[in-house]
């Protein structure tokens, strides 16, 4: 973990956990971003019920709220014995994320860090649509965390297609890259169904496989992110990868050993699916490492 921390402004931080394995991941680099940043914690847990439940079997509904507390209490003793100031707070009703991001609100959040489901069924790609959907209405950017990732800041993969959303993620990942002393690797996807991506940056034969104008806008939104970085003093590569998108994202940041992905979301939305964009959806959904969603 950096002893820096990676953004000049992270005084609240939100964890929103069910106790399960899935928030392990969350709950650690967390802590751990807390510490290191002198943040406050504010560790929430929604329990997911409805009057219909509560009547049918209030035990149920009680035995979860038992569980809800300890889990809480237990976060609430590790965060202290490093050193961080954490606040517990547990609501019970329909519609987890609509909790979470009220909290997010009224504690003037920096951030929201939060676990994701399992891989179960890849054909499917989601990170569990609580997640997604705290995601879309976050008033904050959003850190997920799967259960294994650890934060380090030591390479940070960010992707570009020269929209606002993307040059968003950038100046975010830039920003970190700078802080922390991070490599930088920025990518751009010329899509296409090519189903193994691949880095065309140096074959020239290769390069005949992708139109011109595609691959000149791609090595632009690339050379508008490493120009500046490389300014900075920051260690940059860019690629350029033909493929689907989310695809050659994973596999870039795999290959390169990023430990984050910087990614935008399409903001706020009243769509009842809140897809990000399937692209940012499916990175969070299968990526091994952790990935922050920049809100534009």
């Amino acid at each position: 973990m950096a002893q820096i921390c990676p953004t000049a402004k992270l005084e609240r931080l939100i964890l929103p956990t069910d106790g399960s394995e899935f928030s392990e991941g969350a709950v650690r680099e967390a802590i751990s971003l807390a510490k290191t940043c002198s943040s406050k914690l504010f560790a929430v847990s929604v329990i997911e019920t409805n009057p219909e439940y509560e009547t049918i079997a209030p035990q149920l509904v009680e035995k979860a709220e038992k569980e809800a507390r300890n889990n809480l209490e237990s976060i609430k003793a590790r965060a202290e014995k490093e050193g961080v100031q954490c606040e517990i707070i547990a609501h019970q009703g329909e519609e987890p994320y609509r909790y979470i991001v009220e909290e997010a609100e009224k504690n003037k959040a920096d951030m929201i860090i939060m676990g994701r489901r399992g891989r179960r069924g890849l054909k499917r790609l989601m990170m569990g649509s609580e997640t997604a959907r705290t995601i879309g209405h976050a008033p904050c950017n959003v850190l997920v965390v799967p259960r294994a990732a650890k934060l380090e800041f030591k390479n940070i993969l960010v992707a570009t297609d020269g929209s606002r959303y993307s040059n968003a993620a950038a100046a975010e990942a830039l920003g970190i890259a700078k802080r922390c002393g991070s490599g930088l690797i920025v990518i751009s996807v010329v899509p296409s169904e090519s189903s193994s991506p691949f880095d065309i940056v140096h074959s020239e034969m290769q390069k005949g496989l992708i139109a011109d104008e595609e691959l000149k806008a791609a090595e632009d939104n690339i050379r508008k992110v490493k120009d500046p970085a490389e300014k900075e003093g920051i260690k940059t590569i860019g690629l350029v990868y033909s493929g689907r998108p989310y695809e050659a994202i994973i596999e870039a940041a795999k290959e390169k050993k990023a430990d984050l992905i910087v990614v935008g979301s399409h903001g706020r939305t009243a769509l009842a699916r809140l897809l990000m964009g399937s692209v940012t959806e499916r990175v969070i959904g299968t990526a091994e490492c952790a990935v922050l969603v920049v809100k534009a």
